[in-house]
């Protein structure tokens, strides 16, 4: 019998606007008041409605600046001149209790105090500064990067209103960078190294953390806001883009009214923010940020009407739109094939190659990886169960032992085991499922084979082979619905193949064939990514064909991969070169609302 919901179906709900992933998704600029003076890289304090510009450089003629100038939220109005005027220095406070330090030498480690009046000078950091970065307010205050030397600094100094302080060195020496938050939790973001970064780097007060990289790398750049609320704005090459930080990652949001770089930039949170000045060239310009405080929230399959635009939409999560972005660096160098198993942010890897790795498993939370328990054998060329956890997952096949192994491991989120063999040993072998219903095949047992394998917890048992036999393909997908992709490293292949739990079809092949590829997803939103020979290519299957998408940043091959959607998946190890064997990357695509045609 019909459900009435089936007969009547269901009510759409109609709204003025679209829905929202977050109060930020829906911010712009919009023009503000002038500065008074034109200044480039000043020091910035203040809030989005209450501001101070402190030095700079620039103005006809073009000079070191000393004017100081404060914002009411509606117009600039002068102030007391900085005791020595001087540009590329970095500020924080707020406009009645404000901390301006650094600049060129011979003044790169001159300090001065603003009381809501004037400029008074105090004591001297114990290293000059200049076109650095900054933090925090007028007694809890944190300096760091910038010049010298050319390359940019590390050191990091802390004001506690008297005195400086070493705090911990950054990882990556840059000036030119954007800062905010406070002393105890601050941001640092792109640069220079000299080369031009997107590095993105978190303080907790005592030590710095490489953390998710801007989509756009740039320098002499803008930030304000929080360790979990921040924006950057603007940079070199000259740029409108704003991107908003979470706490965990960057995403683009509405760009600048103007390209613009060495601006000025204030702002507590990412719901509000003010840019000025800056170079374009060098201008009086001011613009303030504004998100929404009152918005729809954003939910992936909803469908609803937007009565302004007229027309419907579904919000859904595209793999097509998705980018790569660098992620943690495995502990131990490994390539040829170790299985991967888990969601991106949750995921797990074992075996590999070169057999120090051989045993090795790793945990990653989405930030970092960490050394877990041994296999009871060590090998490369093993596949894995994508669709498992790091609770539950199966290893099985790979080498040595030589010239290939049957040899199935089932993990339990503490330990491996051994447990019952593979029917046919083999390696380079692809795999699909979990832990408890799983599913291998093709290979090399040592020549190609199509053999497939199903896994119900306990023992393995053959069900029907592929139709063309190969290893060193990417798979995804479950046991009743899998996915085998490329292979065959004597040979690439472009053959993609669907399971549909009881047989295999030939589908569309993908648009580059390959060997020694990753894969994610499912067998009807499915991701290729890697291999050789063509390096960093991502393709995306929507079931019945392939569309190449946003390509990885560093090209490898012998690679491994596992995310259960396509839309968030994540790609470890592989070569060329030691330096690329430990380089993550994770491929994560944002929800978004989609037109949709109604008949």
């Amino acid at each position: 019998m019909s459900k009435y919901k089936e007969i009547k179906g269901f009510k759409v709900q109609t709204l003025p606007t679209d829905t929202l992933a977050s109060a930020v998704a829906g911010g712009a600029w919009s023009s503000g008041g002038a500065l008074n003076t034109a200044v480039q890289n000043m020091a910035s304090a203040g809030t989005a409605t209450a501001a101070l510009s402190a030095g700079g450089y620039g103005g006809s003629p073009a000079a070191a600046r000393g004017v100081n100038q404060e914002y009411n939220g509606t117009a600039w109005e002068e102030k007391a001149d900085l005791v020595v005027a001087r540009y590329g220095l970095r500020g924080g406070g707020t406009t009645t209790a404000a901390i301006a330090a650094g600049g060129p030498a011979p003044n790169n480690n001159l300090v001065e105090l603003w009381n809501g009046t004037s400029w008074t000078e105090t004591t001297e950091m114990a290293s000059g500064k200049e076109n650095g970065a900054s933090a925090g307010v007028q007694g809890a205050f944190l300096m760091f990067g910038g010049v010298p030397p050319a390359t940019g600094d590390v050191n990091t100094f802390y004001w506690n209103g008297s005195s400086w302080a070493e705090g911990g060195d950054m990882n990556q020496a840059k000036r030119n960078l954007a800062g905010f938050g406070l002393h105890n939790a601050a941001i640092a973001a792109g640069g220079e190294t000299p080369s031009v970064t997107n590095n993105t780097e978190s303080y907790n007060g005592t030590a710095w953390t490489e953390v998710n990289e801007m989509n756009t790398a740039r320098r002499a750049l803008a930030g304000s806001g929080s360790t979990t609320a921040g924006l950057v704005y603007g940079g070199v090459p000259n740029t409108a883009k704003t991107e908003s930080w979470n706490g965990t990652a960057w995403t683009e949001v509405s760009d600048l009214a103007t390209a613009i770089s060495t601006n000025g930039g204030t702002g507590t949170n990412s719901t509000t923010a003010l840019s000025f000045g800056g170079e374009s060239p060098i201008t009086t310009a001011t613009e303030s940020w504004s998100a929404p405080s009152d918005f729809r929230q954003i939910n992936l399959g909803q469908v609803y009407y937007n009565s302004t635009a007229a027309s419907f939409k579904v919000t859904e999560q595209p793999a097509a739109n998705g980018t790569w972005s660098t992620g943690g660096t495995l502990n131990t160098d490994r390539e040829s094939w170790a299985g991967a198993s888990g969601a991106r942010d949750a995921s797990m890897t074992f075996g590999g190659y070169p057999p120090s790795s051989g045993a090795n498993t790793e945990f990653y939370n989405g930030t970092a990886w960490s050394e877990q328990n041994n296999m009871t054998t060590g090998r490369h060329g093993n596949g894995g169960t994508p669709n498992g956890s790091q609770a539950a997952t199966l290893c099985f096949g790979g080498q040595p032992p030589s010239p290939a192994t049957a040899f199935t491991e089932v993990w339990n989120g503490t330990s491996w085991a051994e447990t019952n063999d593979l029917t046919t040993a083999r390696f380079y072998i692809m795999g699909a499922g979990t832990s408890t219903a799983g599913l291998g095949f093709g290979g090399k047992a040592p020549a190609d084979t199509g053999k497939t394998e199903s896994w119900n917890g306990t023992s393995w048992a053959e069900t029907n082979d592929m139709n063309s036999g190969r290893g060193y393909g990417g798979s995804a997908g479950t046991q009743t619905a899998a996915i085998a992709m490329g292979g065959d490293d004597s040979s690439p292949r472009a053959y993609t193949e669907i399971w549909n739990g009881t047989s295999w079809a030939e589908e569309a092949d993908l648009n580059a064939a390959r060997y020694g590829v990753g894969g994610a997803g499912s067998s009807t939103d499915g991701l290729c990514f890697a291999g050789y020979p063509t390096g960093a290519i991502t393709e995306h299957w929507n079931g019945s064909s392939w569309t190449e998408i946003a390509d990885l940043g560093t090209a490898r091959g012998y690679t491994t991969g596992c995310g259960a959607t396509a839309s968030a998946a994540i790609c470890l190890s592989g070569t060329p070169g030691p330096s690329n064997y430990r380089i993550s990357e994770e491929f994560n695509s944002s929800v978004s609302n989609k037109t949709i045609t109604v008949t």
